[in-house]
Order: structure tokens, then C-alpha cells, then sequence
């Protein structure tokens, strides 16, 4: 944008002296239409100046404001993720078995406890003398429901999977994707968007552009995501001004 920009003052530059030298070197019968003539040319190119510049401040507003919801529905995913691997010892990739378990399953609540016990073989080993050893007791207490401890009494939780309206073509979705690292088998997950989904309507060189952001103060890379398939990590890719869940 910052070329477009100079391209178009350098013009307006351009036709500024083109008008002192007209006033000073043309005719004076042929000045009223020609100064009229140039004139409107530089509100022209001064109108298109000020539309390039506001065209970028106005995508970059709408884009804040697309990323901070679809962001909510992606902390919403990794959420849910999150307790799945808890109660279940692995990712998903399936939304159906995702909302399955969250109305379904239950978190075990329990109380870790430290207790001194016989250490029969030592004792009989030094002759009767009595020996102990310490041992961790894991008690559980009861259960607890995933939902509620999620999500309360919302049941947005059916529907974190689809970008909210406005938002992507009809019928878009958040891809979601599970499995675990080659090496440590160590599960890992990603929930992620294009950016080009988000803003499929706008500007195509302003989505292009905006795909290619790798700055911290921006989201980085070509999709909005939170997690990752080539390590652990359960973190999204924005910045903390357009949410404090990283």
C-alpha cells in the first residue's frame, strides 16, 4: 500500500507543476479548461490517496473484529480437547465424539494423601527390627460432569465447530485435527481456519497480504489455529490484543 501511496502523491506532485507551468507558459484562452481539467485530476488522485489509505485501516478493523470471535469458538475447541486427553489419554479429530464426551463425560475428583506402612521384607531382613516405608494413597472422592465444569448451562459448545454467521462462506467450519508425534507418541491436536476463509470477502490483495503476516504483534502465519501437529503445543497463534487465552 505504502508504493500505491507514493505513486499517487509523486502524480499529484506531477500535476501541481504541470498546472504553475500551464499559468505560466499556455495561453490564456486555453488556462480556464485546462487548469479545470487538472484540477480535478488531483482531487482525483487525492480522493484515491485517502481511499487506499482508509480501504487498510477499515480491513484491518473488520479482521479484529472476525479474529476475536472465531477465537472464542477455537479456546472453546482446545477446551474441550483439553479434558478429552485428561479423561481419555488422547486427542480428536471427530466433533461428533467431542460433543459426545462433553455431555457425557465426567472428571474424577481426587485427594492425593502420603501414609507410613510396614516394610515387611526390610523388617524381616533386619531381624524383626521393624521397618517402614512411605507410600502415595490417590483417593477419589466422586465425579464431576464435563459440561458443567466447561460450559455450565450454554450449550454453544454444539456449535463451536461452525465460524459464526457473516463469517466464511456458508457452511465453513473450524478443520480439526488429532494424532500424536512421530518420535514421543506424545498426543497432539490443531484447530485451525484460513485467514482467507475468514475474510473471503475483502480485498484479495489485502487477504494476501495479511496471510503472509509473521510479526508478534499480528496473527501469524496463513490461518488463524490453536495447537499444533509438529509439537506440543496448545497454544493459538494471535496476539494478547485480541485475546488474554493464548
Amino acid at each position: 500500500m505504502l508504493k500505491v501511496i507514493l505513486v499517487v502523491v509523486g502524480l499529484i506532485a506531477l500535476t501541481i507543476g504541470i498546472v504553475w507551468l500551464i499559468d505560466k507558459f499556455v495561453p490564456k484562452k486555453l488556462k480556464p479548461v485546462i487548469n479545470i481539467v487538472l484540477w480535478a485530476l488531483i482531487i482525483f488522485l487525492g480522493y484515491l490517496t485517502f481511499n487506499s489509505v482508509y480501504g487498510e485501516i477499515k480491513f484491518n478493523k473488520l479482521k479484529d473484529e472476525r479474529y476475536k470471535k472465531v477465537i472464542v469458538q477455537l479456546i472453546d475447541i482446545r477446551d474441550a480437547e483439553l479434558a478429552h486427553k485428561t479423561v481419555k489419554g488422547q486427542f480428536t479429530s471427530d466433533y461428533g465424539k467431542l460433543v459426545n464426551f462433553i455431555e457425557t463425560g465426567k472428571f474424577t475428583i481426587t485427594q492425593r494423601r502420603d501414609t507410613t506402612v510396614v516394610d515387611e521384607e526390610l523388617t524381616k531382613r533386619f531381624g524383626g527390627v521393624t521397618m517402614t516405608k512411605s507410600l502415595v494413597l490417590i483417593d477419589t472422592l466422586g465425579f464431576v460432569s464435563v459440561k458443567d465444569s466447561l460450559f455450565g448451562a450454554d450449550s454453544r459448545y454444539k456449535t463451536m465447530m461452525n465460524l459464526p454467521e457473516g463469517i466464511g462462506p456458508a457452511g465453513s467450519k473450524i478443520n480439526l485435527d488429532a494424532g500424536v508425534l512421530a518420535e514421543s507418541k506424545i498426543p497432539v491436536f490443531v484447530a485451525s481456519v484460513d485467514k482467507e476463509v475468514i475474510l473471503f470477502d475483502q480485498d484479495k490483495n489485502l487477504v494476501a497480504k495479511e496471510k503472509e503476516v509473521m510479526s508478534v504483534d499480528g496473527v501469524r502465519g496463513s490461518k488463524l489455529q490453536v495447537g499444533s501437529m509438529q509439537e506440543a503445543d496448545t497454544k493459538g497463534n494471535w496476539p494478547k490484543n485480541l485475546s488474554t487465552n493464548n
